[in-house]
């Protein structure tokens, strides 16, 4: 894909949302099924199933994917594929290249043994290595394009409110002692 193919093919998105800004706004969606004997939850990825449990470093056997990892996993889908098409919109001359993420984790804090630790990501570095011979000022263009559009970059950098909240049948009526 050039740039006039990605752009032919975002004009018309990008006039209905400016002519109506209602519909840019989309609600996405993850579900997971919790697993009924083991400590586990089975995500649908609407591609195929993830089944997602404890990392071997909180008891977990390493079979199941780790959700610390997952995060990094779509900040680097999320991260590459930005720049895959910032990169084609600046008719870049990229060959190709690699991305990676790392995070820094404590999991004296995630298994609660220092209130100390930080439960999470202490820290997350976020890398690209590419093939190009481009200058460096339109690297740097595509550095901070980047990281101006990339949805989960933007999303850790500056976090949204963020709510949890569990709903579970009311319990039945405890039978009424008889003395």
């Amino acid at each position: 894909m050039n740039a006039d193919d990605l752009r032919a093919l975002q004009a018309p998105l990008k006039d209905a949302y400016r002519a109506d800004p209602a519909k840019a706004v989309i609600t996405l969606r993850a579900k997971g099924a919790l697993d009924g004997e083991g400590i586990a939850c089975k995500v649908d990825t609407g591609r195929a199933m993830v089944e997602a449990g404890l990392h071997p470093a909180t008891g977990g056997s390493g079979a199941e994917a780790c959700s610390g990892d997952m995060l990094l996993e779509a900040l680097v889908a999320c991260a590459g594929v930005t720049l895959k098409a910032v990169a084609t919109a600046l008719a870049f001359d990229l060959k190709g290249g690699t991305v990676m993420a790392e995070g820094d984790l404590d999991f004296a804090g995630t298994l609660g043994v220092s209130k100390q630790s930080p439960v999470g990501f202490k820290a997350i570095r976020l890398t690209f290595s590419l093939d190009t011979a481009e200058p460096p000022d339109r690297v740097a263009t595509l550095t901070k394009l980047t990281e101006r559009y990339c949805v989960v970059f933007q999303t850790l950098a500056a976090p949204p409110p963020l709510t949890l909240d569990i709903t579970a049948p009311p319990s039945a009526p405890l039978p009424s002692a008889r003395a």
